[in-house]
């Protein structure tokens, strides 16, 4: 069983006033579907849901879906939150078959950012291209996270896809199709130490001229 667990009641009523009526009473509503079953529209405590959200696994791991006695391996395929206050609108699950593989996209997790020698000793600065991955594997091999470290980097250095580590048994779709994207860059400092010494030599050649 997943250690992310979603205790849910089948809604009868739907429909925009009936979905009011639910989040009045502290309730989301959601829907299930997948696995070659009926769509099933479903309901779960906002704050239930809201302390799993606080966790990043719950976006990408697979879930246990606890409805009318039964238990389904689901994973989150969407969310809807208010546009400015924090209340969950609606959300999506879908059924999945733990022998089948599946694309979801994985966290990636930057290390050794201040540390990174483009940046402790060379006055660079970090820019991240993509801070997620979508990969290809079965459900459990699903990495909560994927890391990059930077540590090795140099000003000017940039990490792509095929830099990446990944467990065995995951693949990057990128890559896959043959696409192998810049992760993370770290940027020249502008007008760095090189510049400013040549433009002291220069200032000094002209101020020797003019004597």
């Amino acid at each position: 069983m997943s250690e992310y667990i979603i205790n849910a009641e089948k809604r009868e009523d739907q429909g925009k006033g009936a979905s009011r009526r639910l989040r009045r009473a502290g309730l989301v509503p959601g829907i299930v579907y997948g696995a070659g079953k009926e769509p099933t529209p479903i309901s779960v405590r906002e704050n239930e849901l809201l302390k799993h959200l606080e966790d990043e696994g719950f976006y990408s791991q697979v879930l246990t879906l606890k409805l009318g006695g039964q238990d389904e391996n689901v994973v989150l395929r969407d969310l809807q939150r208010h546009p400015y206050k924090p209340n969950i609108l609606h959300f999506d699950l879908q059924r999945i078959n733990m022998d089948e593989k599946l694309h979801v996209h994985v966290p990636l997790h930057f290390l050794n950012e201040e540390s990174c020698v483009g940046v402790k000793n060379e006055g660079g600065t970090v820019s991240h291209l993509l801070v997620e991955v979508e990969v290809v594997c079965l459900p459990g091999n699903i990495p909560e996270h994927i890391d990059v470290d930077l540590s090795e980097l140099h000003a000017g250095d940039t990490l792509h896809l095929s830099d990446l580590k990944v467990p065995e048994g995951v693949e990057i779709l990128e890559l896959v199709h043959g696409h192998d994207n810049a992760v993370v860059t770290i940027l020249k400092p502008k007008g760095g130490a090189e510049e400013e010494a040549e433009g002291g030599e220069e200032a000094a050649a002209e101020e020797g001229g003019e004597d």
